[in-house]
């Protein structure tokens, strides 16, 4: 007896509720189930199935090896994807959700390099920094940048982290003045994002660990994170934005770090997508190309720090 094949057969059966059915699926005939599940019974010791006329119902024990034959035949159908499609090029249209500071101010330092890997992937960005939903909204995957990921049934992938750093620009930096601590924040305008959870405040991690809470200027707020951004390059004021966001403009000076050693906490790039046994490989490729390219911009930004 084929234990594997006896044990689809079962499967078979019981998700069918018959014989017939259930060789219709399979492509098989219902006595060659009804022995295959005969052979089973016998290897094992066990009834398996209770049989009427109209109707079969799993004992106890069948009951058990069902759940259990449930995940033996998905984890091995799921390695011989995994191992068919490691040969597949990636294509077909990839539909991603993302931030807009993803979208908007971080895209130049990816989008080509992951078009010339990846020819065959069509995509199709959405940039808000709302969360969407994956199932009705009929994307791919999502990123999010956040300092801690809800519960969800989505399967998530760390991407990267990066601290969240204040930073303004020379122009304003030349008006204003650099703050030389904390308390010297209070003197000067710190531009609010109303989309951050915290719009009044600011918690600020102090070199010794401990955490300052700072008054944001509320005479100017936003809801979008690039129009923050643009009233930062402007002069406007004092922003937080991930390093890995302002890593460009930080190196060729359109903005300057304020206060080095202090951070607004870290933030977490996540990958989300819907939590399935097989990942197709236009997402694998998308993520694992995400992971790649943050990796490189760290090792970068160290390099320059």
């Amino acid at each position: 007896m084929d234990q594997i094949e006896a044990m689809r057969a079962f499967r078979g059966i019981v998700e069918a509720q018959g014989f017939t059915a259930a060789a219709d699926r399979l492509n098989s005939t219902p006595s060659k189930l009804s022995r295959l599940l005969q052979q089973l019974e016998q290897a094992l010791g066990v009834a398996l199935v209770n049989r009427t006329t109209r109707r079969l119902a799993l004992t106890e024990a069948g009951a058990r090896y069902y759940r259990a034959s449930q995940e033996i035949l998905d984890r091995l159908d799921a390695a011989a994807l995994d191992v068919a499609q490691s040969h597949e090029q990636p294509s077909g249209l990839l539909r991603v959700s993302i931030p807009t500071a993803i979208g908007v101010l971080e895209l130049p330092d990816w989008l080509p390099a992951f078009q010339d890997a990846y020819p065959d992937i069509q995509l199709d960005v959405s940039c808000e920094d709302r969360f969407v939903d994956l199932i009705a909204g009929r994307f791919d995957l999502a990123l999010r940048v956040t300092a801690a990921l809800a519960d969800s049934t989505l399967a998530a992938r760390v991407l990267a982290e990066s601290d969240l750093v204040m930073v303004a620009s020379p122009g304003y930096v030349s008006r204003h003045g650099l703050p030389r601590d904390v308390k010297e924040l209070a003197r000067h305008r710190l531009l609010s994002f109303a989309g951050s959870g915290s719009a009044s405040s600011w918690s600020i991690s102090q070199a010794n660990g401990e955490a300052v809470a700072v008054a944001v200027d509320t005479a100017l707020q936003f809801d979008a994170i690039t129009a923050v951004y643009a009233a930062t390059l402007a002069g406007c004021g004092i922003a937080a934005f991930t390093q890995h966001t302002v890593a460009r403009d930080l190196e060729r000076g359109a903005l300057i770090r304020i206060l080095p050693a202090h951070t607004l906490g870290k933030r977490h790039y996540y990958a989300l997508y819907p939590s399935a046994r097989h990942i197709a490989p236009k997402v694998r490729a998308f993520v694992d190309f995400m992971v790649a390219h943050y990796a490189s911009s760290a090792t970068g930004m160290i390099k320059r720090d």
